[in-house]
C-alpha cells in the first residue's frame, strides 16, 4: 500500500488547476493560485517528488483516430499461480491496446479495458493473445457502446 500525502488546500488548489490544464505556464499557475512563482514551482515539484503527481499526459480523442472498438473484458483465471498470474499481468501491460486492467472481487478476477479499430482487431487480440496466456480459463467481453462519464480527474 503507497503511503498518504497531506495536501494543504494550497496543493489541493495546485493540483485543481493542473488537472484541468498540465500545460499552464508556472507563471500562470501561480498567479491562478496567489503565490510567487518560485514558490509555485517548488510546490509542484515537492508534489511530483512525493509521487502525487505521477505525470502529465495529452489526452487522446481515440474514435477521432479510428480507435472505435472499445470493450470491457471479464477474465477469469484457472490458476492462480504466482509465475502465472505476473506473467498474466506483465503481457498484459506490455499490450498498447489494453488501456486498464483492474483486479476485482466477484465473478470475474480482472476487468481489462481494451480500445481498439474495429471488430477484426479485437477478434485478433483475443485470439492471438489472450486466448493463449497461459491461465486464462474464461474470458467474457461487454461492448462499450457510448461513454457516458471518463475523466482521469481526481476529485479534489
Amino acid at each position: 500500500m503507497k503511503n498518504t500525502v497531506a495536501l494543504s488546500e494550497v496543493d489541493r488548489r495546485l493540483l485543481d488547476h493542473l488537472q484541468r490544464d498540465c500545460r499552464i505556464s508556472n507563471q500562470e499557475l501561480a498567479a491562478a493560485i496567489g503565490m510567487s512563482a518560485s514558490a509555485c514551482w517548488r510546490r509542484v515539484r515537492a508534489l511530483e517528488e512525493a509521487g502525487v503527481i505521477s505525470g502529465y499526459v495529452a489526452l487522446v480523442d481515440g474514435e477521432r483516430i479510428g480507435q472505435r472498438f472499445s470493450a470491457i473484458v471479464h477474465v477469469m483465471l484457472q490458476r492462480h499461480e504466482r509465475h502465472h498470474l505476473d506473467e498474466f499481468l506483465d503481457a498484459l501491460s506490455r499490450r498498447p491496446e489494453v488501456l486498464q486492467v483492474f483486479a476485482t472481487t466477484g465473478e470475474a478476477d480482472y476487468h481489462v479495458h481494451v480500445l481498439c479499430e474495429d471488430k477484426d482487431a479485437y477478434n485478433a487480440f483475443l485470439e492471438e493473445f489472450l486466448f493463449r496466456l497461459p491461465g486464462v480459463a474464461q474470458v467474457r467481453t461487454n461492448l462499450i457502446l457510448k461513454s457516458i462519464k471518463s475523466t482521469p480527474r481526481v476529485p479534489l
